[in-house]
């Protein structure tokens, strides 16, 4: 549904109101908004508002205008797909639920901003920000289980639009261009760096025949502050999820980046750092031993991590920073970036994780 106004993001309660309005509209809910609570993490760009109706029922509202609408409201529709796919297995209830109109996802869209409506999903206990080597092993587990349903389910959803590849080949040509320390605010040599990176990524995705792989859907951003985690007999279960910023259907090692924050002693969600030392932390190798043990990995999977880790700097930092998070913290990854992050990645040493997989 398009309307014919434009408000700014800044404008996101209206925003919620508009898009409620339109919603109502199509389902022929009488369900009113009598509250509105702002959850937003005020990281990105995006307001996210809990809604208290008139019946005493609450959703929850995402605003944003980070990326494009056609690929918000594709991964929508795949995610909602998943989470029906999901729904008689042991990952019932797991995702939050998207309100549906006619069978579809129901995004609203202005031209400029959008929104869409979830069920607000159960939050049981959040994790610790420093995790017992315990909660560690049993997560990775969960994890790996996690991504074998994800695998089953794969070819049952319909092709997407973007892909990893098309990410980077698109930033190349950003970094190409003559105005590019213009556009992304950096000084040339940072854009060298940036563009030889990204160049090096793709001779990687050809020489491994990346295309090839299997892929799955995934949710990349694993911060302490996106699921729960119910206990049974002290070991930890995932419960609920509740944020999909960044869904893709793609390898599953690009969720592993944010798994190794996780893991670590240094990589919480409180710390705004996105180096890539935590793949090769002790408790990271404690988490990759256990995820092997239920679903396993082979060197070639390993021996890609520091691109899979590439690929998230690349893309969400370097090539869609501007337009997700704030303009300060846009600024400070992406000269992190340049003169630090992507170079520290080259450095990484694999071999403890390569004696796993291959032990």
């Amino acid at each position: 549904m398009i309307t014919t106004t434009n408000p700014l993001l800044g404008d996101a309660e209206q925003i919620v109101h508009q898009a409620w309005r339109g919603y109502s509209e199509a389902s022929g809910t009488s369900r009113t908004i009598t509250a509105l609570h702002e959850l937003s993490a005020h990281v990105s760009t995006n307001r996210v508002f809990q809604i208290r109706f008139s019946d005493a029922s609450t959703l929850v509202a995402k605003v944003s205008s980070y990326g494009s609408y056609f690929l918000f409201a594709e991964d929508h529709d795949r995610l909602a797909r998943c989470s029906s796919l999901l729904r008689h297995g042991r990952w019932a209830g797991f995702l939050a639920d998207v309100l549906m109109v006619d069978k579809r996802p129901y995004t609203w869209y202005d031209g400029r901003c959008w929104c869409a409506f979830y069920g607000e999903v159960q939050r049981a206990e959040a994790l610790p920000r420093v995790l017992s080597t315990s909660d560690i092993a049993a997560l990775a587990r969960e994890i790996a289980r996690f991504h074998h349903a994800c695998e089953e389910i794969a070819p049952a959803l319909p092709t997407v639009s973007n892909s990893v590849k098309g990410d980077a080949i698109h930033l190349l040509d950003q970094l190409t261009n003559p105005f590019a320390p213009r556009n992304f605010d950096l000084p040339p040599e940072d854009i060298g760096v940036l563009a030889r990176f990204t160049h090096g990524l793709l001779e990687r995705l050809e020489d491994v025949h990346y295309d090839e792989w299997t892929k799955i859907p995934i949710l990349v951003d694993w911060n302490l502050g996106n699921f729960s985690v119910v206990r049974d007999g002290g070991e930890v279960q995932l419960f609920s999820r509740w944020d999909y910023d960044w869904f893709r259907v793609e390898s599953r090692l690009l969720d592993f980046y944010f798994l190794s924050r996780v893991s670590s002693s240094t990589g919480d969600r409180t710390s705004f750092t996105y180096s890539p030392h935590t793949l090769t932390e002790p408790r990271f190798l404690d988490f990759v031993r256990a995820y092997h043990q239920v679903n396993p990995l082979s060197v070639r999977d390993i021996e890609f991590l520091p691109f899979a880790y590439r690929i998230f700097i690349l893309n969400y930092v370097i090539r869609e920073g501007a337009r997700f998070f704030r303009d300060d913290l846009c600024a400070q990854f992406r000269r992190d970036a340049a003169h630090g992050y992507l170079e520290a990645s080259t450095r990484l040493n694999l071999q403890p994780l390569l004696d796993i997989v291959a032990g």
